[in-house]
């Protein structure tokens, strides 16, 4: 370069006389020489001396005129002749509005059209690369006659938009033509500044691209509609997606691949998937009740293309699940209300009618099936939420919402998973793997965060645990524990402390048993051969004892019971025992709650003696001592057993049936046979009992401890639970407003039920009537100066 400079200097300097018209003239010969590709034979040198000294005499203005001049006479004279014969009358009304033709004609002479501006632009590029940087916009913007017709750049958008149109609508084209002119779109610029905001792409082609998109898929969406189903949409739309993609890649640039699926989000998505999701016979509902996994994943990635709330999709996902949710609860309380028998009545010493517990059975198994059903629910959703919706937080959310709406609905939930669980950890568990056993134990803690009212679950589970504990009938202990301790982790440790203090009870009560062997022991004694004692000492604030010691479904409070001589010995012995060690308390002793192992030696009538171990309740055993003292076929009547005894009617029932109407324990004998215990029965010694086994377990005539509630047990559970909630509820405003010292009304309602609502759902009416009571007694006052409602803390 250094060297061509030097010389076209030197040649200058020595030509000191130059006419532009002469050098223009050799200029110009050439120009039209190199577009029409006859350049083989020119001299570049004598144009580039050419060119330089009329720039050197200052001439340089007028040469680029002359040049710019040319090319354009050039472009509307030649080329955009060539181009307009190439324009057929289909292209044309096609690019106004009127195409009447058919598909093929159109596609192949518009396939001509491409190509002839493509070639043309490609040997334009090559012409200009060996003379200058000219515009080629003029040719595009000329119109094609005189009057206002379309221009080219107009014929051309619309040729390639019908090609792209044809293309959606099935028909296979040429690519590469598109390609070749979206690339002279790519090239060009409205601005001589080639400023990447002014490329014609963006400034003509892509506008007219995405308005052309619009409309169709306005239109698509229309027809899909009223003709597909939600699946069909569904995959339609995801197709959609993929195939602008593939073409933005392939075909026109990457650039526009965001904006023209944002057209397909806004008009095909967007603007139906509301209609999509809900329709009736192939929407969401269906989609679910069919676990459609391909067809649920495609509307979540659809609804999550328009809304990252995915409301339309969260929303008919929780009325799916309350719809079913409420025929499950509909179903149950049918079940409990309507379809179970009421119960038998037996009488008593009055003649009156008193209800056994028999259809309780057919309510609980209501009850665990309730359960049972919700968890089976509660499988299936999670199951389609990680499969079909990526475990989204939102969608998870909605599922957890929607349980806890309808379990809240039955007001038994709570009663019924506690009877649920007591099953399982009484004898559900045979068979399971510990992967089973967790998961069981797992889901049973999920549906209780579902929960609203866990302070009433906890009721409920401290009664059955009880029983499993008191009257060994659980399982595992290691599984009980293990669902303590599921049970802190997930609702925390204040729900726990009860539980947890049971298990310690239970505990000290073995080590209380070895201590009182051993000061037997010391003692001299041996009592294992008459009688041995397995003591379990309960804190009596720890347990439900009321509900242990009731006598009956009244309510009244549950009798001493009157021990044989010998238990009665062995109890005061124990007595002294415990209180030499912990002065200041008391034992209260209930024997309704308590087992026994009774060693039965008896002769048969061919002089045989037959010994068996029987496991009996501890009200059995008391009736089965009756009975060593009496003559071989003296009896004793109902009345003289309850006097005798003092065990309240409704046990005594209970524990006479398992041992004179059970076929497999009749131990006693019952005049007259009949399935029900009444006054005017007479029981003796059934010396004609036998039995494969020699441990026999005497089951007791199941009664209401862990079967579901009757009517006035429910009440009076609700009343202790409400009591114990307006001591929770109390203790809650004080210590907010012993940390606050002045709060208004409305402030603290507002953390009161925040506090509480992890154990219960406060009443609003319950905490207004706990401030009420903490004003009379002077723990708060009004505050008289405040605008508002307020509380004052008095120390």
């Amino acid at each position: 370069m250094a060297t061509n400079r030097a010389l076209m200097k030197g040649l200058a300097s020595r030509d000191n006389d130059v006419d532009f018209e002469t050098n223009w003239e050799t200029l110009a010969t050439a120009i039209k020489e190199i577009h029409t590709q006859n350049a083989s034979q020119l001299s570049f040198e004598t144009l580039y001396r050419n060119a330089y000294r009329l720039v050197l005499k200052k001439q340089g203005d007028e040469l680029f005129a002359r040049v710019r001049e040319l090319e354009e006479r050039w472009l509307h004279d030649t080329v955009r002749q060539h181009i307009i014969q190439n324009i057929t009358p289909s292209i044309l009304l096609a690019a106004t509005g009127e195409a009447d033709f058919q598909v093929h004609e159109r596609k192949a002479a518009g396939e001509r059209f491409l190509r002839a501006v493509r070639d043309t632009f490609a040997n334009h590029q090559i012409c200009m690369n060996m003379i200058t940087d000219v515009l080629i916009v003029a040719v595009l913007l000329v119109p094609i006659h005189n009057e206002p017709h379309p221009t080219i750049m107009d014929v051309l958008l619309s040729v390639i938009m019908n090609m792209i149109e044809m293309e959606r609508k099935g028909e296979i084209i040429d690519r590469t033509l598109i390609r070749g002119c979206v690339q002279m779109f790519e090239s060009l610029y409205e601005s001589p500044t080639e400023d990447e905001n002014t490329k014609i792409y963006l400034t003509l082609f892509e506008p007219e691209f995405l308005q052309q998109s619009r409309d169709f898929y306005v239109r698509e969406g229309l027809s899909l509609i009223t003709t597909a189903d939600a699946a069909t949409f569904c995959r339609h739309a995801m197709r959609r997606l993929q195939e602008e993609e593939q073409r933005c890649q392939q075909t026109l640039t990457r650039l526009t691949d965001s904006k023209i699926k944002e057209v397909v989000d806004q008009q095909l998505i967007g603007q139906n998937i509301e209609e999509v999701v809900q329709m009736p016979d192939s929407g969401v509902k269906h989609m679910l009740d069919s676990e459609r996994i391909d067809d649920l994943q495609n509307i979540y990635s659809l609804v999550a293309r328009v809304d990252a709330k995915k409301e339309v999709l969260r929303k008919e996902i929780q009325k799916c699940i309350v719809e079913i949710g409420t025929a499950i609860n509909a179903n149950t309380g049918s079940t409990l209300n309507s379809s179970i028998p009421p119960p038998q009545p037996v009488s008593d010493a009055k003649g009156s009618k008193k209800a056994t517990d028999k259809p309780l059975n057919q309510q609980t198994a209501t009850a665990i099936r309730w359960v049972q059903d919700v968890l089976q629910l509660k499988s299936k959703y999670y199951s389609i939420w990680e499969r079909a919706f990526k475990k989204d937080q939102i969608i998870e959310k909605s599922l957890e919402v929607s349980f806890q709406d309808f379990v809240n609905a039955n007001l038994r939930s709570p009663e019924h998973l506690s009877l649920f669980l007591d099953e399982h950890l009484k004898k559900g568990i045979k068979g399971k793997t510990e992967d089973e056993i967790d998961a069981l134990l797992d889901n049973g803690i999920t549906l209780l965060q579902y929960i609203a009212d866990k302070d009433l679950f906890e009721t409920y589970y401290k009664k059955h645990l009880s029983r499993r504990l008191l009257m060994k009938r659980s399982s595992s202990m290691d599984l009980e524990r293990s669902m303590i301790s599921k049970m802190k982790m997930k609702v925390g440790n204040t729900f726990t402390q009860r539980l947890e203090a049971m298990f310690r009870d239970m505990t000290v009560s073995d080590d209380l048993t070895s201590a009182y062997r051993s000061y037997l022991s010391n003692l001299g004694r041996r009592t294992s051969d008459i009688f041995e004692l397995e003591i379990c000492v309960l804190t009596s604030t720890m347990w439900p004892i009321e509900s242990m010691v009731r006598a009956s479904d009244s309510g009244v409070s549950r009798p001493a019971c009157n021990f044989p001589p010998i238990v009665e010995q062995v109890k005061k012995g124990f007595e002294k025992f415990y209180l030499s060690k912990h002065s200041g308390r008391a034992l209260s002793w209930h024997g309704n709650m308590g087992t026994a192992d009774v060693r039965l030696h008896y002769k048969k009538a061919d002089g045989r003696t037959v010994k068996h171990e029987l496991n009996v309740s501890t009200y059995g055993m008391v009736i089965l001592l009756l009975f060593n003292d009496l003559q071989e076929d003296e009896k004793l009547s109902f009345e003289e057993i309850q006097a005798r005894t003092n065990i309240p009617n409704h046990d005594l029932i209970r524990n006479l049936q398992s041992l004179a109407v059970n076929p497999k324990t009749l131990v006693l004998r019952k005049e007259p046979m009949s399935k029900d215990v009444n006054p005017s029965d007479r029981f003796s010694f059934n010396k004609e009992f036998k039995s494969d086994y020699f441990k026999v377990k005497v089951n007791v005539i199941a009664s209401t401890g862990n079967k579901i509630e009757n009517l006035e047990e429910r009440r009076e559970t609700e009343r202790k639970t409400n009591e114990q909630r307006g001591g929770a509820i109390e203790a809650a405003i004080v210590r907010i407003m012993k940390q606050r010292k002045h709060l208004t009304h409305q402030r603290l309602m507002t953390e009161v039920i925040g506090q509480l609502s992890s154990r219960f759902s406060p009443d609003v009416g319950m905490v207004k009537s706990r401030i009420e009571s903490l004003i009379e007694r002077e723990y708060l006052e009004r505050a008289e100066d405040a605008s508002m409602q307020a509380y004052n803390y008095l120390a």
